[in-house]
């Protein structure tokens, strides 16, 4: 076996790349000679705080304020915090061009195709986040979804960030007792759901079994059922559900307001696969989240704006 790697990027693309200008950022800010990847690597193990804040700047992150300190309890483990005094949003970071160039584009096997823009990403987030407000969702409440990765998952995770509430997820091929052993421990106050799903060529229906979910969740209050296999899905069918259209008709798109939260706010609650028991919630932070993608995308991807 040949030990000469299968692809190395030429001169001119190192030179141009993220992670060259991150390294250059952090020379010039700490006096270092950083020109490999192992090596700042290793400073951002040895230097955590210098290398969370350069990841900041560098990804440009928006905030109301990011505090003097930027770790706190920095040997305590768990117990660590990040950046204690800053509040920011997670949504306003990830919401910041309002152009007519691609936000999302989905294909749900071969039989959706869509696209959305930023501006119309902007849009529905804006009435999504009014329509959850007027269903009484605030901050820390928990707002739910059983549905595919589509366009409408991406939206409502938006909204409910952008109103300091955390969201939860399922895939919608789930079982009844496996929603209810995660979305019972959470106790949401509003549930997006899909009318079914594509699955190998076939259509999957869900509502049968959102309908016996949420006989069991009581703390919902809304039941939002997003259209995927069907253009006008019954939300009849499911107590306290009303379709996508309807819940968000009586608001106009308008400026989105978010909500500015502390660093560690819970952005996110995942699950165990609960193989030892009922599953166990994992809860993510927004900032720790924000700079991970950052750091992710901009210096692992070399992600750039076309």
């Amino acid at each position: 076996m040949s030990d000469k790697p299968l692809w190395s990027p030429s001169p001119e693309s190192v030179a141009k790349a993220n992670m060259t200008a991150f390294m250059k950022l952090a020379n010039s800010r700490h006096g270092l000679a950083l020109d490999d990847y192992a090596g700042l690597y290793l400073w951002s193990i040895d230097m955590p705080e210098d290398f969370g804040t350069a990841v900041w700047d560098f990804g440009g992150v928006i905030a109301e304020t990011r505090g003097a300190r930027v770790i706190a309890d920095a040997d305590r483990m768990p117990g660590a915090h990040f950046f204690p005094e800053a509040r920011l949003n997670f949504a306003e970071n990830l919401m910041r061009l309002r152009d007519d160039s691609d936000a999302l584009v989905f294909w749900g096997e071969d039989k959706v195709k869509r696209r959305m823009s930023h501006r119309e990403l902007h849009e529905v987030v804006s009435r999504l986040q009014q329509a959850l407000a007027a269903a009484g969702v605030k901050e820390g409440d928990r707002v739910a979804a059983f549905i595919p990765n589509m366009p409408e998952a991406v939206s409502a995770m938006l909204a409910t960030a952008s109103l300091g509430a955390t969201w939860t997820s399922c895939s919608p091929d789930f079982g009844v007792q496996g929603v209810l052993d995660r979305f019972g421990q959470v106790e949401p106050t509003v549930l997006f759901c899909c009318d079914g799903y594509h699955y190998n060529g076939k259509v999957v229906e869900t509502l049968p079994r959102i309908a016996e979910i949420v006989k069991q969740l009581p703390t919902v209050r809304k039941v939002v059922v997003v259209p995927y296999v069907c253009e006008s899905p019954d939300a009849g069918t499911v107590d306290r559900g009303v379709a996508l259209a309807g819940f968000i008709a009586p608001f106009a798109a308008r400026e989105v307001a978010f909500r500015q939260m502390p660093f560690n706010h819970p952005l996110y609650i995942l699950y165990s696969s609960g193989t030892t028991g009922v599953p166990k919630c994992i809860v993510h932070g927004a900032g720790g989240v924000l700079l991970q993608h950052l750091k992710e995308h901009l210096l692992h991807c070399d992600v750039k704006r076309v």
